[in-house]
């Protein structure tokens, strides 16, 4: 076969490739997510968000809806750049894994370890603060977190914020969804690698997996094509509470795009971050001391679609929030941001992925 023979052949089976695989979703399945989405998200001139949908790692639907920002009018486009909030404990959970991976940690170490001082450190372990089964006081239950909200604080700071406040229950008798606890990883991150957290993500996580529009948040840099986030009021909308971004730290300050998260799915599946061994730790469920079972692994909640396990997680930070969702067997990948946090996009997402589930199979 000539060369010019074999380039067409090659051309021809890609294009029967992808339009067959174009055939796999039906018809209607492009304005049913539509129709999903416009329930929440059906005012063009509102703050807005973006949804994309990804089968064995390709997109196959991503669109923007509303305004990115509202005083200069701007559309919101698939390629703008959101606070993530909680979706930073994935990266914060991989970033321990890898550094358990070098050898420079053990996830069944105390944290009494590596934070000597810390009360109780030594009966509670990086495993429990993962887990969110530590029983330490979560700050933002803390009355007192408004005097600290706008101060830039150092992650030693943070620790010392909460550390000595009574704990809610002994490590492991319980699953309690705790911010405190992943504060508490980002600065062990520090004091293994010698590094800040955001160097540490940026250098590790972010450039290892070509992700290169997601940051550390700050209100100050400017940040290309980044979606401005809003609060909705009896008269309308407002400009987001500011923050300052080394309170959440390592367990909500991140930002991104549905792309950039798209690559990070990606990256995890690909074991670019960490080998497999690693990676499944974070996708396994635990047991209380109990031998009860509950449905979080290291970063992730652990839950089913339609009856087939998947992995998940939402974001909430003032101004915005997340939700992704990945269903590992049928390799569905579904991701959606709002800039209000009066727009949640948690049961649309979940939907979405229900629906591209039967889709699919028709």
């Amino acid at each position: 076969m000539t060369l010019k023979k074999l380039t067409i052949s090659i051309l021809l089976s890609l294009f029967f490739f992808h339009k067959m695989e174009a055939q796999q979703l039906p018809q209607n399945y492009e304005k049913k997510i539509d129709s999903l989405i416009g329930t929440e998200f059906g005012n063009q001139n509102d703050p807005g968000g973006v949804f994309l949908v990804a089968k064995n790692g390709k997109p196959i639907y991503r669109k923007a809806f509303g305004k990115a920002n509202l005083e200069l009018a701007v559309n919101m486009t698939p390629e703008n750049v959101f606070q993530i909030g909680s979706m930073t404990k994935q990266f914060t959970a991989v970033a321990i894994l890898l550094l358990e991976q070098q050898g420079k940690l053990n996830v069944h170490d105390p944290v009494s370890k590596y934070i000597k001082d810390y009360p109780g450190g030594d009966k509670i372990t990086i495993h429990h603060l993962l887990t969110h089964t530590s029983g330490i006081k979560d700050f933002t239950r803390m009355k007192s977190l408004s005097s600290i909200a706008q101060k830039e604080m150092k992650p030693e700071e943070m620790v010392s914020f909460f550390k000595n406040e009574p704990v809610d229950f002994t490590p492991g008798e319980k699953f309690d969804y705790n911010n405190s606890g992943y504060v508490v990883l980002g600065y062990i991150i520090e004091l293994i690698s010698g590094d800040t957290y955001e160097n540490f993500i940026q250098k590790n996580i972010f450039d290892q997996a070509g992700m290169s529009d997601s940051y550390y948040a700050s209100d100050r840099k400017v940040i290309h094509k980044r979606a401005y986030g809003y609060h909705k009021k009896e008269k309308g909308f407002v400009n987001k509470t500011v923050i300052s971004f080394s309170v959440p730290f390592s367990s909500g300050s991140l930002m991104s795009t549905v792309d950039d998260m798209l690559k990070w799915q990606q990256a995890l599946n690909q074991n670019k971050i960490v080998n497999p061994d690693e990676s499944q730790k974070a996708f396994q469920k635990y047991k209380l001391n109990n031998n009860e079972e509950f449905t979080y692994g290291y970063g992730w909640h652990l839950k089913e679609i339609n009856g087939v396990p998947d992995r998940e997680h939402g974001g909430s930070v003032f101004g915005f929030k997340s939700m992704g969702v990945y269903i590992p067997k049928e390799d569905i990948y579904v991701i959606g941001f709002s800039n209000c946090d009066c727009h949640s996009p948690t049961e649309i997402t979940r939907n979405i992925a229900k629906i591209t589930q039967t889709s699919l199979k028709k």
